[in-house]
């Protein structure tokens, strides 16, 4: 396995995952991802399809995200990993599928309509 590549999408973040074998290393951006992610909750995030197959310090993990927030942008990179991982082993599917990382959750901002205040509030009434 030289390195193998998948994409992760939440919101409108997209992470460009690069996998390959090593010893646990995780750049995102260029910078450690405990740089990046500086809250725990974050970098749980990250780390829990790694955790899922019992190979947190099996791989090195290279991140290249664009895009929506920071909480948007750790599950979309959570997302990329676990489809990477899905494609150097068929026998991690099933536990990564479990857990629902594997799933696009499809939720994004409604957009404002004209002759609303946002999405769906309307502007206020006035009687008189």
């Amino acid at each position: 396995m030289e390195r193998i590549n998948a994409l992760g999408r939440r919101k409108t973040a997209v992470a460009r995952v690069y996998l390959s074998v090593g010893s646990g290393n995780i750049q995102v951006n260029g910078k450690d991802y405990k740089t990046y992610f500086p809250s725990d909750i974050l970098q749980i995030i990250l780390k829990q399809p790694l955790a899922t197959i019992n190979a947190p310090e099996g791989y090195d993990v290279k991140v290249n995200v664009r895009g929506g927030g920071i909480t948007g942008q750790a599950e979309a990179t959570r997302m990329g990993i676990a489809r990477a991982l899905c494609e150097v082993s068929t026998d991690f599917r099933p536990a990564l599928k479990k857990e629902g990382f594997l799933t696009r959750d499809s939720r994004m901002v409604e957009r404002k309509k004209y002759g609303r205040a946002k999405a769906r509030r309307r502007f206020q009434f006035s009687k008189r």
